[in-house]
Formats: structure tokens, C-alpha cells, sequence
């Protein structure tokens, strides 16, 4: 499919339409969150480039068409799976922050209603342009002319806009429309572009092909950068061109734990998604979760208490810039049977339903059959990142994420690059954090997960949106349950406890499982049914014959595809 021919307004590319399924059969393979960016990371592949190629061609791409959720002045992380050698390798290029400089923030306060957390939105010095670089100088292989190509073209000539980019869009409609450029660049005659007609990105194009001819060097020393740099010196924020470069990307060693009898590789420090993994699904192991019905009122409980710990217990770990983290504890099978233990015994021995309906408290919206209707259990979020999955005929596998989170400087447009800037905090446990010191990098809410049998890729998986929370999920449905990962990513996902014993999920779940919960002292809310601040998931896999195959998650408006078998 060529993908200039697309019209993203069209039904069948959005959330739970018909192209949410698995194809299998293939020798190469992508899934991506938008139909634009897999038939044209399929069309890299097919001119013989490679799973990084493709992986960066598809992050200029997004940066374009989907503004709402990433830009080139973002986050890239990604791990790799190199067939000739059997390595995996992780590049962590998050946002930072400058030396000897405090925290510059621009944005006022807003509440949570607003789609803004308290804590005003803050500048950091981009990730997405080193990122890119890094990961074409250790294994690209194309010209960066091949690369930007289409991002080139989508910028000039403009997306379809669909129902679910117009929606996103109105998640950052207070930072988006904060600054006169701002404005003029999402509401060009005066409000949002319409479902259907096509937004043009007015500047974006030019700095695409600024990219095109000196490669990510032109944002990171070249004139874009210098643009960017005389912009944040204007509003008071004294950087110089030096700090674009001042903490280049690192190359780290992934995670690595077994659980189940199988091997599995995340993202380490200075990300906690890896450990939070291992001790999650550590904890389940321990628990034997696999001896009840997936999404039983057991399996729920259990599941939640374990998110939580894990949530906890992985807010302790520091970057390595900072501290020296204990990486075993959190992979240690005796520590994971202590905290099965704990939970085990908290574990109510009488029927609570009783106590449940004297201390419940009332919902504002009322009751449904399948629980209260919590609309405001939860500060709403923006959509906030965008994942691809990709293998290419060689058995290379990339999983890739570039984010809108930590993007430049916060409500501002740059060679029409509009930022989103960085909600990072500097203390807590939970969430993303960075500590103002040289060398440090920032904690992102993100993961990439790939699951190895007899040491070769089964799995490749990854997800925004509250990734700690809903890789756990998606990895205990696949590794516990035996599902296929389609099933895996269509079943309904849930937060977590937080404070209380209280299950906040999609609005998918029995009554009888809710009304057994209520037995155990738990009470349960509902989201949307297909919630897609739960995460969507792009994914590569082995399937039972044997074959390369790939599926995408039904709650946003992935696609995937590949290229069949001769």
C-alpha cells in the first residue's frame, strides 16, 4: 500500500475498526500506532534498509503526523536485537537538563482538570535528535535523505486529520494554544483543523530537510539548534549551544530477568520499567497466578497488590549517575516470595461485602452494572507517546519510542517543531523524576519489553501510557495465561492500587468478579472501556507455527503489517 494514498480520517484506521488484527506469514514486520507510518517503514524496508532505518524513518514521520503525541524535540528510546550477533542493546536519549542552571519553568500552574499536572510544565534540553543520531552512527544504514523523505512530504502536503487525533489534540489543548505560534499552528484560521481536511505543519518541512542534508546535526548544532537556543535565551532561560550536547545518549545494558522458564530483556536504569517488570511478574510467579482464571477476582487482586509494591519498591532506584542500584534485589526469588508472602497474608479471611457497602463511597455519576463510573478517580492525560515494532528480513528486531514528554520548551514552536516540555519532578517515588546534577538523565513512564526462548526472540513488545503499569499486564496475559498477544492487548487493563484497595479499570469486567473483589475488600471503578491512557501496544512475535508475526492493540489507531513470505 503506497502511503501517500491514505486517508487517516477513514474509519477502518481507528481505535477497535477492523485493521486492529494479527498477520502472520512474514519475513519482515511492522506495527506501529498509525497506518501512515507502517506502510512507510514497510517501504523502507522493501528498498533494503534495515530495522533502525526504519525505526528512525518512522520517528521524523510521527514527529510530523502526529503532533499531539511526539516531536523531534522529544525522548527516544529504544532496544535492539542484532541477528549477527545475538546482542541486545539499549540507548536511553531522554530529555535533560543543563549544568549549573535551575529548572526553567514557563507554564503556569493548571489543574488537573485542565489535562496539566500541579507542578508547572519545565524546559529541557531535547533527546530525540542525539537519539536518532546515535542509533543511525552504530547501525543505519541508509542516507538521511532516504530517511526524511517522507516526513518531508507529509509536513508540506499536510495529514487527514482523524476523530481520534482532533480528540488527543483537545487533551493538549491548554499547552497547545497557550503562545501565539502555538496557536496560529494548531488553529490556523482561528480553531482546530477539522476531521478530515488536511493539516499542513508551516515550518516543520523546512526543518526536515535542514535534517535531510546535514543530518540530526542541524537540531542539535546547526541552525535549528541555534534557533532553539536564541528562543529559550529570550524567555529568560540562559543556555548556550553547548548544552544541546553537553549529555550525549547512553548505551546501556538491558535488564535482564527469567520468569516462567522464559528470558526476559527491559529497559534499565536510568528507567525503572525493568525492575518493575521483574518484580511484578516475579511476585505473580511466587503467588502462582497461573493456577487461577485469568481476570477472576484472584487474579485482579493479586495483580494489583503487586503493581503497587512494584510501583513502590522501584521508586527507591536512582541512575547510576546518582547511586550504586542494587539491580539483584529486584530479580531475587527469594525477595519475591517474601513479598507474595506479605500480600498472601493480608489477604482477608471473611466476607467483607458487608463492610464494603457501610464505607463505599458514593460516585458522582452513579452506579453501573459493572461498577462506579470514575471520571474524576484519575488526573486525565495526554495521549503523550508513540511505540513502533519492527523486524526486517534479516532477523533484526527494533522496538522503538519517541514521546512528546520532555520536548524542548513547553507551549513554544521552533522550525515548526511545537514542544510539549517536560512534567518531571525533582523528588518522589513514583513517576518521572530527574535530579539536577551533570550526567544525569531523566525517568521516563516507559518500556520496551523482548522475550527470548532457547536464546532467540519470541517477543517483542512496548507501550506508552502508564507502560509500568500495563507491560506487567500484557506480559502476565502472555506469559502466565498462554494468550496470543493480540488477546493479551485486548483484555482490559487496569492502574493498579494506589492509596487504597481501590482497582480503577476499563469498563469490561463481570459483575460477578466485581461483587467477589467486593468480598476481598476491594472496590472497583471503571474507565471507558477502551481506555487509551492504559497504553497501546505495537508487537513482533514467533507465533505457534513457528512464523514472524505482528498485531497491534485495538485502542488507538495502530496498524500492522509486513512483508509476506516468497
Amino acid at each position: 500500500m503506497n502511503p501517500r494514498d491514505i486517508n487517516l480520517s477513514e474509519a477502518r484506521w481507528l481505535p477497535g475498526s477492523e485493521s486492529k488484527k494479527t498477520v502472520s506469514g512474514l519475513k519482515a514486520a511492522v506495527s506501529s500506532d498509525n497506518a501512515v507510518v507502517t506502510y512507510s517503514l514497510l517501504q523502507i524496508l522493501e528498498k533494503g534498509g534495515n530495522a533502525v532505518d526504519a525505526g528512525i524513518a518512522g520517528c521524523l514521520l510521527q514527529g510530523v503526523i502526529e503532533p499531539y503525541m511526539t516531536n523531534h524535540a522529544g525522548t527516544v528510546t529504544a532496544l535492539y536485537y542484532e541477528a549477527k550477533t545475538g546482542k541486545i542493546y539499549q540507548l536511553d536519549s531522554t530529555s535533560t537538563y543543563p549544568s549549573g542552571l535551575p529548572m526553567h519553568r514557563p507554564m503556569p500552574p493548571r489543574s488537573a482538570s485542565a489535562g496539566w499536572a500541579s507542578t508547572p510544565m519545565a524546559s529541557s534540553i531535547p533527546g530525540f535528535a542525539p537519539g536518532i543520531k546515535a542509533l543511525h552512527d552504530k547501525f543505519g544504514s541508509m542516507s538521511w535523505e532516504e530517511l526524511a523523505e517522507e516526513a518531508i512530504y507529509w509536513a508540506d502536503e499536510g495529514n487527514h486529520v482523524s476523530e481520534y487525533e482532533r480528540e488527543a489534540t483537545m487533551d493538549m489543548h491548554a499547552l497547545f494554544t497557550y503562545y501565539p505560534e502555538t496557536r496560529k499552528y494548531f488553529k490556523p484560521d482561528g480553531r482546530l483543523v477539522k476531521i478530515g481536511q488536511r493539516f499542513k505543519k508551516p515550518g516543520l518541512g523546512d526543518t526536515m530537510r535542514g535534517v535531510a542534508k546535514e543530518g540530526p546535526d542541524y537540531m542539535i548544532s546547526g541552525d535549528w539548534a541555534k534557533e532553539y537556543v536564541a528562543k529559550a535565551n529570550e524567555m529568560g532561560w540562559k543556555i548556550t549551544l553547548e548544552h544541546m550536547n553537553e549529555n550525549p545518549p547512553r548505551w546501556v545494558e538491558p535488564y535482564r530477568f527469567e520468569v516462567n522458564g522464559y528470558e526476559v530483556y527491559c529497559l534499565a536504569l536510568p528507567q525503572q520499567q525493568g525492575q518493575h517488570q521483574a518484580l511484578t511478574l516475579g511476585i505473580l510467579e511466587q503467588l502462582k497466578i497461573n493456577q487461577y482464571e485469568p481476570y477472576s477476582a484472584e487474579h485482579l487482586y493479586y495483580l494489583a497488590h503487586a503493581l503497587r509494591i512494584a510501583n513502590f519498591h522501584t521508586g527507591y532506584m536512582q541512575d547510576t549517575v546518582i547511586a550504586n542500584p542494587d539491580y539483584d534485589l529486584f530479580r531475587d526469588k527469594d525477595y519475591h516470595a517474601y513479598l507474595a508472602r506479605l500480600i498472601e497474608s493480608s489477604k482477608t479471611k471473611i466476607d467483607l461485602t458487608e463492610h464494603m457497602k457501610l464505607s463505599g463511597k458514593p460516585s458522582p455519576r452513579g452506579n453501573l452494572a459493572s461498577g462506579a463510573y470514575a471520571e474524576d478517580a484519575k488526573p486525565k492525560e495526554s495521549s503523550g507517546s508513540c511505540e513502533i515494532s519492527i523486524v526486517d528480513k534479516d532477523g533484526n528486531w527494533l522496538q522503538i519510542m519517541n514521546t512528546i514528554q520532555g520536548s524542548g520548551i513547553p507551549g513554544v514552536v521552533v522550525g515548526g517543531v511545537p514542544m510539549g516540555g517536560s512534567s518531571a519532578g525533582t523528588n518522589g517515588f513514583a513517576g518521572m523524576q530527574i535530579k539536577l546534577v551533570k550526567g544525569a538523565r531523566t525517568r521516563l513512564i516507559m518500556g520496551h519489553t523482548i522475550v527470548m526462548k532457547d536464546g532467540k526472540p519470541i517477543l517483542m513488545t512496548g507501550s506508552p501510557g502508564n507502560p509500568s503499569f500495563s507491560q506487567a499486564q500484557m506480559l502476565t496475559n502472555v506469559l502466565f495465561f498462554g494468550m496470543d498477544p493480540f488477546t493479551a492487548g485486548y483484555m482490559p487493563r487496569m492502574y493498579g492500587f494506589m492509596q487504597d484497595q481501590t482497582i480503577l479499570m476499563e469498563d469490561r469486567i463481570q459483575p460477578e468478579v466485581i461483587e467477589n473483589l467486593k468480598k476481598l475488600g476491594t472496590d472497583f471503578k471503571v474507565t471507558e472501556p477502551w481506555d487509551s491512557h492504559t497504553g497501546s501496544f505495537q508487537t513482533c512475535f514467533i507465533d505457534e507455527n513457528g512464523q514472524l508475526a505482528t498485531t497491534v492493540d485495538p485502542r488507538r489507531c495502530g496498524v500492522a503489517d509486513g512483508i509476506k513470505l516468497d
